[in-house]
């Protein structure tokens, strides 16, 4: 399956949007919203807004997220561990995604692929596999599974 994502650079952020159409032309809306969604919580990120950074995941005990070996459950927890790591800004650094893959499992779920990297004065990065379901609301993140890259 080829990729259709198309990276542009605005104002440092990297901005990713979908360039494919359907074969009859209408766009990949699974592929625009995720990668909207994608996009509003790095911006939140990178203004150091946490909850607003957070309003994309699933907001239920059932919320899984999988990082550093263990597993955190709920969304409340999962609040809590990103304030507890990322206690200010000079510690969120800026937030940029890359190499997103968007594959959507049927119309109410899609997998998410992607690279991220935290520019800050210790960098970090790594890559992360979302699962989404689509709600009233829109697509919320159901599991998170985020790891780091070694240096």
């Amino acid at each position: 399956m080829k990729s259709c994502l198309l990276f542009h650079a605005l104002a440092g952020l990297v901005v990713v949007t979908s360039g494919c159409a359907s074969p009859g032309g209408v766009r990949t809306t699974t592929r625009d919203n995720v990668v909207s969604m994608l996009n509003g919580q790095a911006i939140a990120w990178n203004e150091g807004d946490i909850d607003r950074f957070m309003q994309s995941y699933w907001r239920s005990d059932e919320l899984s997220f999988s990082s550093g070996g263990k597993v955190t459950r709920g969304w409340q927890a999962t609040l809590d561990g990103y304030r507890a790591r990322y206690p200010d800004h000079d510690a969120m650094g800026k937030l940029t995604f890359s190499q997103i893959e968007v594959t959507p499992l049927g119309d109410t779920a899609a997998l998410v692929l992607g690279r991220w990297h935290l520019a800050r004065t210790d960098p970090v990065g790594g890559i992360f596999t979302l699962v989404l379901r689509k709600e009233l609301g829109g697509w919320v993140i159901i599991h998170d599974h985020t790891s780091r890259s070694e240096p």
